[in-house]
């Protein structure tokens, strides 16, 4: 039996980090093993016991979760760290930076009438990440493609040999940790790339559009959300917005089209990758390269299976 995996909760709220604390010392997976108030306090914390996840809340007094963010990584690089932040401009800016920098994950405080209301919403979105972020912990594992090397000179891990066509669309599927990596791979592509990027990544809908942002101003390139019915352009990523599936479709003479729905989750998982990968498949054929990031457990499984029946490329 895997040990409890054992998490630091750092927020400036007492209120807040009870209610976090009860809540997940009901989940025999975990252990609370220490709660702090701001991020010096937690590095203090840190220099003399042990964690496997960090849940840091972005805006602190003393000392904010980038700074805390920053430190950790330098000092503790073991240790993975959740963002959790509130549902602000600011909020949002700060932690999609965070998962640039490389912060595992993130999640979103919600707006409720009751600060215990809102903690049980939290805690459903909170509970299976930290779960799925401590399980590569302490089985040593980490992301598919290391944010040092974005993997397009990888040898893939399924190549169809029958296909020698040229890639008309790129699909990526991302998850825990994926920011950086996602980053990572496509600040390494030129400015005048050609091949459109459609993008799945496992993320709240209030963090999406901020990563397109971000991701705009770091590549150079148009990077956007998808939205329904936007015809694919040349040069342009598109980014499955939190909470729809992205599918694409062959319904306009100007080429193949972008479509969102809010069917049921795959994998527990929407948007999922699989969707995408299905449709890019049904659309494209064998004219696809697929690329897998991190942390995506099953999703995107079936998808990829497609895509490589198809006779398209993957890289996982």
């Amino acid at each position: 039996m895997n040990q409890p995996i054992r998490v630091l909760i750092v927020d400036d709220s007492a209120v807040v980090r009870g209610l976090l604390s009860k809540t997940m010392e009901s989940d025999p997976e975990l252990v609370v093993a220490g709660s702090v108030m701001n991020g010096e306090r937690a590095l203090a914390w840190l220099s003399g016991n042990a964690a496997d996840v960090v849940l840091l809340d972005v805006e602190m007094p003393v000392m904010d979760g980038l700074t805390t963010l920053n430190h950790l990584q330098q000092k503790h690089p073991h240790i993975k760290t959740i963002m959790v932040s509130s549902l602000t401009e600011s909020g949002g800016n700060a932690t999609v930076k965070a998962l640039s920098m490389g912060a595992a994950g993130c999640v979103a405080k919600p707006r409720t009438n009751g600060i215990a209301d809102s903690i049980e919403l939290l805690c459903r979105e909170l509970l299976p990440l930290i779960k799925a972020v401590g399980q590569r912990v302490n089985k040593g594992s980490d992301s598919k493609i290391s944010s040092g090397n974005p993997g397009w000179n990888s040898k893939p891990s399924h190549l169809n040999s029958r296909s020698a066509s040229t890639p008309e669309v790129v699909v990526i599927g991302s998850s825990t940790g994926g920011p950086k990596a996602l980053q990572d791979v496509l600040t390494a592509l030129p400015v005048d790339f050609p091949i459109p990027i459609l993008i799945v990544q496992h993320m709240p809908a209030t963090f999406t559009p901020i990563l397109a942002k971000h991701l705009t101003r770091d590549t150079q390139r148009p990077c956007m959300e998808a939205v329904n019915g936007t015809v694919i352009e040349p040069n342009h990523t598109y980014i499955a917005p939190g909470d729809f599936h992205l599918e694409v479709a062959n319904q306009n003479h100007d080429g193949p089209v972008l479509r969102l729905n809010q069917n049921p989750p795959e994998h527990f998982c929407r948007p999922s990758v699989n969707p995408l990968f299905r449709t890019v498949a049904d659309t494209f054929g064998d004219r696809v390269l697929a690329v897998m990031l991190t942390g995506m457990g099953h999703d995107g499984v079936e998808g990829t299976r497609e895509i490589v029946m198809q006779g398209g490329h993957v890289i996982a």
